[in-house]
């Protein structure tokens, strides 16, 4: 059974509707220069009213150490996604405390070169690329290079321009871990 994640909350109505239909994971965005940033007290009073079984995903993208640390003194969350150019040492550095999603914007087949440096993630996130936005695009990529980072051997969780026309194909497809759903 294909996983289900909704990125971008910031209304506690909304997380609670997303729990009751079974979503799986729930996606805070604490990047401030996404229009779904939510600041950490906000998303930590949502977080403490779900589900015990919701993950609670925090989602950073370019941020330092010091940065992400501070949200998790405030914010109880399961795993991080690295929605950005963070390194594998960073990565790494909250890997033994948290579960780690490290992302990678699909332009062409040259960020398959880049997963072995990640053998240590918990799950990779495919999302398409675009040169100015990080994520929540609304547009899908070619999805056989998905199938081809399945050969890796990481949970894969397919993002990027997943409607309601198109996801079915998607999941027969690419047979992700998960699938992710933001602007769709």
């Amino acid at each position: 059974m294909v996983k289900v994640k909704f990125c971008g909350m910031r209304r506690l109505e909304d997380a609670l509707d997303a729990a009751r239909l079974g979503v799986h994971a729930l996606g805070f965005i604490f990047v401030k220069a996404s229009p779904r940033y939510i600041a950490p007290e906000d998303a930590q009073e949502i977080i403490s009213q779900l589900p015990p079984l919701v993950v609670r995903v925090g989602v950073f993208s370019d941020q330092n150490e010091q940065e992400i640390s501070a949200v998790l003194d405030i914010c109880d969350l399961d795993a991080l996604q690295f929605h950005g150019q963070e390194s594998p040492e960073l990565c790494r550095l909250f890997a033994e405390k948290k579960r780690i999603i490290k992302t990678f914007r699909v332009k062409d087949e040259s960020f398959l070169d880049e997963i072995p440096k990640y053998n240590f993630v918990d799950a990779i996130l495919l999302d398409s690329f675009h040169p100015h936005l990080k994520g929540g695009t609304g547009k899908s990529f070619n999805w056989h290079l998905a199938r081809r980072a399945r050969e890796f051997g990481i949970p894969i969780i397919l993002s990027g321009g997943l409607k309601p026309d198109n996801i079915k194909q998607a999941i027969v497809e690419v047979n992700p871990y998960a699938v992710d759903v933001s602007s769709g």
